[in-house]
């Protein structure tokens, strides 16, 4: 045992390491930026959002309001039972187009088909596509500077993390992990330079990307359930480059709403996070040895646990300051990889037994029945 609290403490001081370095490293878009002077196409997949649609479109346009290059908005109505097209266009703004999405086809998830259907209703001129999430609101300098940041980098793909809103335990519980996790665990530096497909992180709730990349690389990969990190994967792989980046003061996202909605979301997509079975449970095994472990020994009066319980606490803090958190939930770190590790399982378990659905559709692709080319 003394050997784990040790390996594991070690571990989370590492951890701490590289937050502290990727905290100073995050890119972080210009709020003074000016607007661009090329033409953009800021793009909305919704599906059932009625609740939330119009203060989404709302505050894009609030964004692009006197930019002197054209820019439209493209929401597209994917499918809804609720109104949501409805509620755009009783907007009744010539800037913003809604198009009636078509079911997926064999081969297809939901959203990267709903995103190819946006791309190819865009102005053939855009020189940006902004994929914009419909339960997110963006702030009025947030589009622009987001463009400036994908232009003044040289990058070709720039997902800026929004501020998370996370009310009721769950919620605060597991969302400030999203941008922990990167931030602790991938090196931003070398993950931008890098041409590895595996040194990628990104967030689709605001993802700018470079027209000429995106059709580089051939748009959105078909079947990745996590698209917006398939998309950099193949843009690195076309030998272009990307990064997450710090969108705190770009936008806000409410994710889910109480702790059944937030089981579902994560049971569609966690499965697919590792990569494989085996790949979740190293990653697993290793979070809990660096998080878990420590904090246990710490409670027997360990110093060396306390150390690591801290040094673990201390990266977390780190990362929910850097990204408009609560730092005070950081001393519950341990229980929120505990949580994570529950909900990774119960996604797993869900995939094994097919039940995984996302808004009444499949989570998984149908196969693609078209003959392989010759």
């Amino acid at each position: 045992m003394t050997v784990l609290v040790r390996a594991g403490t070690a571990l989370a001081l590492a951890s701490l390491g590289l937050t502290v370095d990727n905290v100073r490293r995050l890119r972080t878009p210009d709020p003074a930026a000016a607007a661009p002077t090329e033409r953009v196409a800021v793009l909305v997949p919704a599906r059932d959002e009625a609740a939330g649609i119009r203060d989404c479109v709302q505050a894009l346009l609030a964004a692009v309001d006197g930019w002197p290059a054209p820019v439209e908005v493209l929401v597209l109505d994917d499918g809804s039972t609720d109104g949501t097209g409805a509620r755009v266009r009783a907007l009744a703004d010539p800037r913003v187009r809604v198009l009636d999405g078509t079911p997926p086809p064999a081969g297809w998830l939901a959203k990267p088909w709903a995103c190819h259907q946006l791309v190819g209703a865009a102005h053939p001129d855009a020189g940006v596509y902004v994929f914009v999430d419909a339960d997110v609101l963006v702030t009025p300098h947030g589009l622009a500077a987001t463009v400036d940041l994908l232009r003044r980098a040289g990058l070709d793909l720039v997902s800026p993390h929004p501020r998370q809103l996370a009310e009721g335990p769950a919620e605060r519980l597991v969302q400030p992990l999203l941008a922990w996790s990167w931030l602790a665990t991938l090196p931003l530096g070398l993950a931008e330079r890098s041409p590895s497909p595996s040194l990628a992180a990104a967030n689709g709730q605001v993802l700018a990307v470079a027209a000429t990349a995106y059709r580089a690389a051939g748009g959105h990969p078909r079947d990745e359930v996590l698209d917006d990190i398939g998309l950099l994967r193949a843009l690195k792989r076309a030998g272009r480059r990307g990064v997450v980046a710090d969108g705190t003061h770009v936008a806000t996202c409410r994710m889910y709403r109480g702790a059944g909605e937030l089981r579902e979301g994560y049971a569609k997509s966690l499965w697919a996070a590792f990569g494989s079975r085996g790949g979740a449970a190293g990653v697993l095994a290793l979070l809990g040895l660096a998080h878990v472990v420590p904090a246990v020994a710490a409670l027997g009066g360990s110093r060396v646990g306390l150390a690591g319980y801290l040094a673990g606490v201390a990266s977390r803090a780190l990362a929910a300051r850097r990204t408009g958190m609560r730092v005070g939930d950081a001393v519950a770190h341990p229980v929120s990889v505990l949580a994570v590790g529950a909900l990774t399982v119960d996604s797993w378990r869900r995939r094994r037994a097919g039940t995984l659905r996302w808004r009444g559709r499949p989570v998984e692709a149908a196969p693609d029945q078209r003959p392989a080319a010759a």
